[in-house]
């Protein structure tokens, strides 16, 4: 069996406000792309994790592994003795604000939800999501929908359908960590996300975290000029807290020639679902 850890993009995510707790009151849009790391598994009698891919050095198959938690949380849910042996493929890299973990424990569960026979839309599943990281709920989606509390309240749209959508992800491989961006957040509220969501609102929409990503990692002012500047480009922004940046192109054969503008450079010339 093998599932898609489905790369997320934050079409937008405008910060609203830091909590008492620490942490932040969000707006945001999730969006997922078609490609991403890719879970394979086998039935076994104990939990395993075995990690390889382009990315896989940043990371170990051990029990603080994010696919081990839901693995282990998943199977304490549900009471049950079954094992199973997990395969991830590591191609996107590591905190880049493009899901990673979150997306891989996701694809996890629903993986796991096949093998054992189990209800993906069971509520125990949505609260173990829940528990593993803000971002893990709407990874389990992986659907377009809208984020609010800290992006774990998820409203489903309607509309727009952006499924189709050419876009290219472009990572210089710079760290940037998700607390620090947080942290140099100015903690101003410069407004909500527009309630009707459209290509044209989106566009006018911003990500409020990309100035203090950018104080930490100049490199992304950079790529997003040089993206806004590619043919047939129609918007290009940073995701999440960074440091991946994207954009909407008109055709894939621009998407395509857009991503040979940066050579040295990981970059994913891919649709949105």
């Amino acid at each position: 069996m093998q599932e898609i850890a489905y790369a997320k993009i934050n079409l937008a995510l405008h910060v609203r406000a830091r909590r008492a707790d620490g942490y932040h009151e969000l707006e945001t849009l999730f969006v997922f792309a078609d490609d991403g790391d890719v879970l394979t598994v086998k039935a076994d009698n104990a939990l395993s994790l075995e990690i390889d891919g382009p990315f896989s050095a940043a990371l170990q198959g051990d029990d603080d592994n994010l696919v081990m938690r839901a693995a282990r949380e998943v199977q304490f849910a549900f009471r049950l003795a079954s094992g199973a042996a997990i395969h991830l493929d590591k191609r996107l890299p590591v905190a880049a604000g493009i899901g990673g973990g979150s997306a891989d424990a996701a694809a996890a569960m629903r993986l796991l939800a096949r093998l054992w026979a189990l209800d993906i839309n069971d509520p125990l599943m949505t609260e173990i999501a829940a528990k593993l990281g803000a971002d893990v709920p709407a990874c389990l989606v992986s659907q377009t929908v809208r984020g609010e509390g800290v992006g774990d309240v998820l409203i489903p749209l309607a509309a727009p359908h952006f499924a189709g959508m050419p876009i290219l992800l472009i990572n210089d491989l710079t760290p940037c960590p998700t607390g620090r961006v947080f942290a140099a957040w100015d903690c101003k509220d410069r407004g909500p996300l527009a309630t009707d969501i459209s290509l044209d609102s989106v566009v006018a929409a911003r990500n409020d975290l990309e100035a203090p990503a950018t104080a930490l990692v100049p490199q992304i002012a950079g790529l997003v000029a040089k993206l806004s500047t590619q043919d047939g480009c129609i918007m290009a922004r940073m995701s999440g807290s960074g440091a991946t940046c994207f954009a909407f192109f008109d055709t894939d054969e621009n998407c395509s020639k857009a991503a040979q503008a940066f050579p040295g450079i990981w970059t994913l010339a891919t649709r949105l679902r």
